[in-house]
């Protein structure tokens, strides 16, 4: 089978919203600490490494949001390549809930945004179903102007968990029950093939790959969206 289009999914290194625990919204992110800078060169390096073989980056998004900012300018200069800043990759927006701890959220809400997906988890924040429904829409969008090309975002969890839905074709309804692997720079490559009759399909050929990461720098990710 041939590869017609490939998107590759990079989670941004840690921040700082992270390690306090914190819901990092559009007014609070505050970006990456030392540890998810090197977290992300280290996948920068390796994308690097691979940009002369079939594994080329053609463009290079980040959402809006300081951490995503800061890891996409580092993978960017990595390869070579303009960052091109995307506001429809931002994350789901939080209201009220943003700056506040994700313990007291859960904790008021009784479980993580998807527990209860249909339902804002803060006066004013983006139920789970309708963050799902925004950003498969607008990943629609960019891989039909990005036909037959290799594109790259340095993105946020919940990115990864609506590309899942969209391209591995998984029901919204199921997404209370399933979760996926969302480690700080951790690599999800997705392949549109296409065999000799021209049927084509979706394939997730690597998923929260952390192969360029030293076992230190792998920091293990809280319940839910991988926050």
């Amino acid at each position: 089978m041939t590869v017609t289009t490939r998107l590759v999914i990079a989670r941004h290194g840690q921040a700082w919203c992270n390690v306090e625990g914190r819901v990092g919204g559009r007014k609070t992110c505050t970006g990456l600490t030392g540890l998810g800078r090197q977290q992300t060169e280290r996948l920068a390096a390796r994308l690097a490494a691979a940009q002369s073989t079939d594994d080329r980056i053609d463009a290079v998004y980040a959402g809006p949001r300081r951490r995503l900012q800061e890891s996409g300018r580092l993978l960017a200069a990595a390869l070579n390549l303009p960052l091109l800043t995307d506001p429809g990759l931002d994350g789901p927006r939080h209201g009220q809930a943003d700056g506040m701890l994700w313990r007291e959220v859960e904790t008021a809400f009784q479980g993580a945004p998807q527990t209860h997906p249909d339902r804002p988890y803060a006066p004013g924040a983006e139920p789970w179903n309708s963050y799902l429904a925004r950003a498969t829409r607008h990943l629609t969008g960019l891989l039909d102007r990005h036909d037959g090309q290799h594109t790259l975002l340095a993105a946020h969890g919940e990115t990864l968990y609506a590309a899942c839905h969209l391209l591995l074709g998984i029901p919204v309804s199921q997404s209370p029950a399933i979760g996926f692997g969302t480690s700080h720079a951790g690599l999800t490559r997705f392949e549109r093939r296409q065999d000799d009759h021209h049927n084509t399909r979706w394939i997730l050929t690597a998923l929260n790959d952390t192969a360029h990461l030293n076992e230190s720098d792998v920091v293990p990710v809280r319940s839910g969206t991988g926050r």
